[in-house]
């Protein structure tokens, strides 16, 4: 059975910051098995033995969580950052090791998994692994077959190879005031820095909006809104672990 420090099942079980349950510790406040503990190092089996804190029972929350947050633009795919609004922001209150899995742009919205399983974060993000993302987009300019022939067998983006091949759909192209714009939805097999961006730029044109749709077998819901979040279903959990 693994083990934690007290401290951090304090923490990750609602108890306070990592700074507050140290203190609680070391005031006497804290007992495991009965026995009062005020060493924050002090290593404790979660579901085996009983904490308790001011004589309330604290019950463990379970070894992983999994969380389909819809991004809105204007924060950044980060835990912290001292300038900017984090994806994190809107998890407060929530268990302290949950993390984005990946990125998106400040600027982009869309499906971002929120968790705390390190190991599923790494096979999903693992470049071997080409995990599909697909992206709805509009975008500047007349998206054409050429483009979607182009794409299907990688193209130039200023890294070390091609990129993969990606699967351009168009949906829709428009004149307005004699300039173009297209709707398009882009699925991709990598993640790197600003890739779809860098992408169009090599057809010449210029992302406009940018919302991220799936990744794996993980569809964005549509029910949720711009900053909404909600846990995965045991049926999203087990598709994602069998990708």
């Amino acid at each position: 059975m693994k083990q934690i420090r007290l401290d951090k099942f304090l923490a990750e079980n609602g108890a306070g910051t990592r700074s507050q349950v140290k203190k609680y510790i070391r005031q006497k406040q804290v007992q495991v098995n009965g026995e009062i503990i005020t060493s924050p190092e002090y290593k404790l089996s979660p579901f085996q033995d009983q904490v308790l804190l001011r004589g309330t029972p604290l019950i463990p929350l379970p070894e992983f969580e999994y969380y389909l947050f819809h991004k809105p633009a204007g924060c950044v795919s980060a835990v912290s950052d001292s300038r900017h609004k984090t994806v994190m922001d809107y998890f407060r209150g929530y268990r302290s090791d949950l993390f984005p899995v990946g990125r998106l742009d400040k600027d982009t919205e869309g499906l971002l998994l929120i968790t705390n399983d390190g190991a599923l974060a790494h096979f999903l993000l693992a470049p071997g692994k080409h995990v599909d993302k697909t992206y709805y987009a509009r975008i500047s300019g007349k998206a054409t077959q050429e483009d979607i022939q182009l794409l299907s067998q990688g193209v130039d983006i200023g890294e070390k190879r091609l990129t993969l091949p990606a699967r351009l759909e168009i949906l829709s192209v428009s004149q307005e005031e004699n300039q173009w714009f297209s709707e398009i939805k882009l699925t991709i097999r990598e993640g790197k820095f600003h890739q779809v961006k860098r992408m169009m730029h090599v057809l010449g044109k210029e992302v406009l909006y940018l919302k991220r749709l799936s990744m794996g077998s993980l569809q964005l819901d549509p029910s949720l809104k711009p900053g909404a979040f909600r846990a995965l279903t045991e049926e999203e959990i087990a598709s994602l672990k069998e990708l």
